[in-house]
């Protein structure tokens, strides 16, 4: 997957003669697209995305519709979200095709030199339908994720290589300290935007003042996380099937980080105290599917523990990145409720 010389930022830059360009480039020699409809799906707000329906010259591999997402707004706002830019495009080529978890297949991917302008054209997956956070998920669909997401972590397991790709690494003393001196201004706004009650203002409390130990501490297993795997990063097929999408906040860490955001902040707290066991008992199974070995279920429940952590800090830093709106709004409020819920059953002692 090559980078191409003019890439777009604009839908309607997305024209038939770029995209042949581009899909031949990418590999599909034969291809020459005639004609291009372009609808906008989503409500990306770093990146857009819009379904492309698509007529070729010829009858060819290529499917009639795909979802074209690109880096749009003017160029501070792509040059403040260059770093996804470049994970997204990143995963695509080079990570997703040595991994099982069900991700869209990308046709092709290109990106600039400043990671600033970037297309992904990518399978369509309609009709399956995005999860809603707000409503949260069943434990059957949290359980298919927790076991579509041990192939993310399984195959690459504490893999050294990972760590050779550009910017995945492990956290460093420098990146806790940037965070420590955010972190507490970015809980300040929050709690001015919400109104917490104890347990909720406790778990900000709590990860203030744990934090920065907390992403300093080197973890005794590694492996690519999704960062941000919650049930509005899902698809559903019909049949139940899971497909993960939006990979732009990929980092190496403890894999337990993506269940435990997962199962704090999509399920509601009694589905979450019935289930969360069982879920987790399957993921950990999955694993040792994937090869995962020297790793007990007791280990996994114990970095299960010490990763819940991972729920209120992305809700913190989610929050203060993205643009206020009323959704969103109930969103993060949902979210910190459900984890506040969460760490009064696990972990009571950081609330007091």
């Amino acid at each position: 997957m090559t980078a191409a010389t003019t890439i777009p930022t604009r839908a309607i830059e997305l024209t038939p003669e770029w995209l042949t360009t581009t899909l031949r480039s990418a590999g599909h020699a034969e291809i020459t697209v005639t004609g291009v409809d372009v609808e906008p799906v989503g409500s990306g707000q770093m990146a857009g995305s819009y379904r492309l329906t698509l007529t070729y010259a010829e009858p060819g591999p290529l499917p009639p519709t795909m979802v074209a997402k690109m880096a749009i707004g003017d160029q501070s706002q792509r040059e403040f979200a260059s770093g996804v830019f470049r994970n997204e495009v990143l995963f695509y080529s080079r990570i997703a095709p040595t991994l099982t978890v069900p991700v869209p297949r990308a046709y092709a991917a290109v990106i600039s030199d400043t990671h600033t302008e970037f297309v992904l054209l990518l399978d369509d997956m309609a009709p399956a339908t995005q999860g809603d956070q707000i409503a949260g998920c069943t434990p059957e669909q949290a359980r298919a994720i927790a076991v579509a997401a041990a192939g993310l972590h399984g195959p690459r397991w504490c893999d050294e290589t990972l760590l050779e790709l550009p910017g995945l690494v492990l956290p460093t003393h420098d990146d806790r300290v940037l965070m420590d001196s955010v972190l507490a201004p970015m809980a300040d706004a929050f709690r001015a935007r919400f109104a917490l009650d104890d347990k909720e203002s406790a778990t900000i409390d709590w990860l203030v003042a744990t934090a920065g130990d907390w992403l300093e501490r080197p973890p005794t297993r590694f492996a690519l996380i999704h960062g941000d795997l919650r049930i509005d990063n899902v698809l559903f097929g019909a049949d139940g099937a899971v497909t993960v999408i939006d990979w732009q906040t990929i980092t190496p860490g403890n894999p337990l980080r993506d269940i435990a955001f997962l199962l704090a902040s999509s399920l509601n707290p009694a589905d979450r105290r019935t289930h969360e066991r069982d879920i987790v008992g399957a993921y950990h199974t999955a694993l040792l599917d994937h090869g995962v070995t020297d790793y007990s279920f007791d280990d996994c429940w114990r970095d299960y523990l010490d990763s819940l952590i991972q729920s209120p800090l992305i809700i913190v830093f989610g929050c203060g990145a993205a643009i206020p709106t009323e959704r969103g709004d109930r969103m993060f409020a949902t979210m910190l409720a459900r984890t506040a819920a969460a760490l009064n059953d696990l972990n009571p002692d950081a609330l007091r």
